[in-house]
């Protein structure tokens, strides 16, 4: 990743978009995106499934790399 930090929120949200569509497909994606804004969402779920297998340390150190 190619210092994030200096994106601006345009920016952010343009890169994403793009890398929904590269994982999933043009219609794909424009789904997903609808049902973040229609549907409630079980972040505790996500973050599970996200970190699962990570040690809080490692979460941690990935944390403080991506901020600098």
């Amino acid at each position: 990743m190619n210092n994030e930090k200096t994106l601006n929120e345009a920016e952010i949200q343009i890169r994403g978009i793009e890398a929904l569509n590269e994982a999933l497909g043009p219609s794909t994606a424009l789904k997903f995106l609808g049902m973040l804004h229609r549907e409630p969402t079980d972040y505790v779920e996500i973050s599970r499934r996200l970190y699962r297998g990570q040690s809080v340390d490692d979460i941690f150190d990935r944390a403080k790399k991506d901020s600098r």
